[in-house]
């Protein structure tokens, strides 16, 4: 008989831990950028790059799978 065993668990909790913080540093330097009524556009260059960096981020969480 084969044993049936539970399938691995996917995803690294570090790795949507980090998706998180990049989200809320994103989220952050959009809002400094806001209340600088958007004298510049480097705050906003810095969101779209965290946020880019969150994405990556949450896509490696799901395809790394969890240690045990």
């Amino acid at each position: 008989m084969t044993e049936d065993r539970a399938p691995a668990p996917r995803g690294s909790l570090l790795l949507y831990g980090l998706a998180f913080v990049l989200m809320l540093a994103a989220g952050a330097s959009f809002a400094a950028s806001a209340k600088g009524f958007l004298e510049s556009t480097r705050l906003l260059w810095v969101s779209a790059a965290f946020s880019l960096a969150a994405i990556a981020a949450a896509i490696a969480g799901v395809v790394v799978p969890r240690r045990r």
